[in-house]
């Protein structure tokens, strides 16, 4: 029986090779190959412990893959005359899978491409995210700059108002100080110089989760 649906399926340009394992006693089966996915077809006993000579001659033949198929010897039909409804059933399933991979694929380069608009989305707003740090820290200095500038104005004030007053010495040591704290402010002073876009880099994976709404930043196929 199964030389027959091998030779019926070898006609029809289908592969056919041994079954890669076998799920019951006394059974025997092949895979046929159509379009890249393989079937499994084995065929056994019906009743292999049966003493009734005519019981124990009856055979079935089953399909394993997808949803069950299974044919049994019957008075109306011996398995051997169904051999071509069972590779029919074989070419329906290899249709069937053919349409499932192929919107399996389909939808695989859809999620590639929305994967790919949001990690574009994502790369924008780690850069803008690089940006606003460079801003808040350059505002952060100039407001201590604007602070230690008013200082530095009273101090000089206040060294003028005790000029003639105080010990010279004292007044010299001041002007020292004062001097160093100008140069200090100078050096702090974002805006002592003309200010120039911040250099950028390529946002890590951790930098671009949070934008990426549960996205993975490793590829479409994955979860973050």
């Amino acid at each position: 029986m199964l030389q027959g649906l091998t030779a019926e399926a070898v006609r029809r340009a289908y592969e056919v090779r041994k079954a890669r394992s076998s799920f019951f006693p006394r059974e025997g089966g092949v895979d046929v190959a159509v379009d890249g996915f393989a079937y499994s077809v084995t065929g056994r006993q019906e009743f292999p412990e049966s003493t009734d000579p005519e019981r124990s001659a009856r055979l079935v033949v089953e399909l394993a893959h997808g949803r069950p198929g299974r044919w049994r010897d019957r008075k109306s039909r011996t398995l051997e005359e169904a051999l071509g409804v069972i590779l029919g059933e074989i070419e329906a399933r290899a249709v069937e899978d053919a349409r499932r991979r192929q919107d399996e694929q389909q939808a695989g380069a859809e999620r590639e491409v929305r994967w790919r608009a949001a990690m574009d989305v994502a790369k924008e707003q780690a850069v803008r995210e690089q940006l606003a740090q460079v801003l808040r820290e350059e505002a952060g200095c100039w407001q201590e700059a604007a602070v230690l500038s008013a200082y530095c104005m009273a101090s000089e004030r206040r060294i003028g108002e005790l000029d003639g007053a105080v010990d010279e010495s004292a007044l010299d040591s001041a002007r020292r100080w004062l001097e160093w704290a100008r140069g200090y402010v100078r050096s702090i002073d974002p805006l002592s110089r003309l200010p120039k876009m911040p250099n950028t880099w390529e946002p890590t994976p951790e930098e671009l989760k949070p934008y990426l709404k549960g996205r993975s930043p490793y590829g479409p196929e994955r979860r973050g």
